[in-house]
């Protein structure tokens, strides 16, 4: 089974880009997975932000981050990117990276296979 790690996470003005990160821990790969990223505000419930499927020909993306967030996968070194741009104090959340085989169960629960531990994102106002 896949392990994840997150990095990317911080501080940012409103307006301001980050780019995060999930890798594979070492030794693991993410051959034929499905990858997705999904944050959680304080306070609310996690919610979905984008996936991409294993070939990185498919991208989804929730409605709320459509245009400045893009999701991307280099699969030779078994990571996943989340490039945030245009940030705005509405994103601030805990960021997770997920995993499963299934890039429709991605996008439809969060009942997936692998999930990272998550990197804080603060957008300052």
């Amino acid at each position: 089974q896949v392990q994840l790690v997150e990095s990317g996470g911080g501080l940012v003005q409103a307006g301001g880009s980050l780019r995060l990160s999930c890798a594979a821990a070492s030794g693991r790969t993410f051959s034929g997975y499905s990858m997705g990223w999904f944050r959680q505000a304080p306070g609310k419930e996690r919610e979905f932000v984008a996936a991409v499927a294993w070939t990185g020909g498919m991208t989804y993306y929730a409605d709320s981050v459509k245009g400045r967030f893009t999701i991307s996968r280099d699969n030779t070194k078994n990571t996943v990117y989340l490039q945030l741009n245009r940030l705005k104090p509405e994103d601030t959340a805990v960021y997770y990276c997920a995993a499963d085989l299934s890039v429709s169960r991605m996008t439809s629960s969060f009942d997936l296979e692998v999930w990272g531990q998550g990197t804080l994102v603060t957008v300052s106002s």
